[in-house]
């Protein structure tokens, strides 16, 4: 097992992962998220067993945040600790306040996932959040921010949000 940045070549197993992970409204189209490969803010890092990809996290390095937007595991390869191992990498590797969103904790599988991340050290924040659109035609998607170390206060929270307004969803709150 090793884990780095992705090869050009793997993007298409990691859209396949990313696909049968993730709801459309919560990706963009294949074109669109490839494009993004160009933005040096924007980095996929996968982790490999025998040379085949089992999981990604897609991330955004912006100023004073890690955003981690995208991450999944192959649905072979969950519940055997890879994902830890592979947010792990994540949490030791940058300094800066991390973050990511979640669905609202609903049902059975939503709240396993809000509890995966508390596990691995994340703090759910109680504030109202809203995903923008990612693409045309798609909808505003309801979601928390959970934070690494710690919960954040409203007004860090509103930081939070207002950049990743701006620097990844390009639109205005």
């Amino acid at each position: 097992m090793c884990i780095g940045l992705m090869e050009s070549d793997e993007f298409s197993r990691v859209w396949d992962i990313m696909q049968e992970s993730f709801p459309v409204d919560e990706h963009r189209p294949f074109n669109q998220q490839k494009e993004l490969l160009r933005k040096q803010e924007y980095k996929i890092y996968v982790l490999r067993n025998q040379n085949t990809v089992q999981g990604f996290i897609a991330v955004w390095e912006l100023k004073s945040l890690l955003f981690i937007e995208h991450f999944a595991m192959d649905k072979a390869c969950r519940n055997q600790g890879l994902g830890s191992k592979l947010l792990s990498y994540i949490t030791n590797k940058y300094t800066q306040t991390i973050c990511l969103e979640v669905e609202i904790p609903k049902d059975e599988i939503t709240c396993r996932r809000v509890e995966f991340y508390k596990r691995n050290g994340f703090y759910l924040n109680p504030y109202e959040y809203m995903q923008p659109p990612l693409s045309a035609g798609q909808k505003d998607v309801p979601l928390r921010i959970m934070t690494y170390k710690r919960e954040k206060t409203f007004e860090e929270f509103s930081s939070i949000r207002a950049l990743l307004y701006k620097e990844v969803y390009r639109c205005d709150l």
